[in-house]
């Protein structure tokens, strides 16, 4: 009977010790991963950063012409279009910036 326990009991310490071990391999094939996706977000940071700051560039032209065509016609709303063309131009490189300094 004593056997018998003993034996059980060194079938469960290898037992364990092929679950403890599985789990410390599977905890390092899941942070090599992490790893991974984390170097290809960080690699398409600048360019989508770029990006966004040349699109608000292009819209603030843009605004910029509208506004001055508005104010040439002599409407009496250029000062809100002003405001919400700055606004969306501010929004856009603001957003540019802080996704530079987030995954920097």
């Amino acid at each position: 009977m004593k056997k018998s326990i003993q034996s059980f009991f060194n079938r469960a310490k290898a037992l364990l010790a092929a679950f403890i071990l599985g789990i410390y391999s599977a905890a390092a094939q899941s942070a090599a991963g992490i790893d991974q996706a984390t170097a290809e977000v960080s690699s398409y940071v600048e360019p989508i950063s770029n990006l966004i700051i040349a699109i608000g560039a292009v819209v603030g032209l843009i605004g910029g012409v509208r506004v001055y065509i508005k104010w040439q016609s002599g409407d009496q709303d250029t000062q809100k279009a002003i405001m919400g063309w700055f606004g969306a131009c501010l929004f856009l490189v603001l957003v540019g910036v802080v996704i530079k300094a987030f995954f920097a």
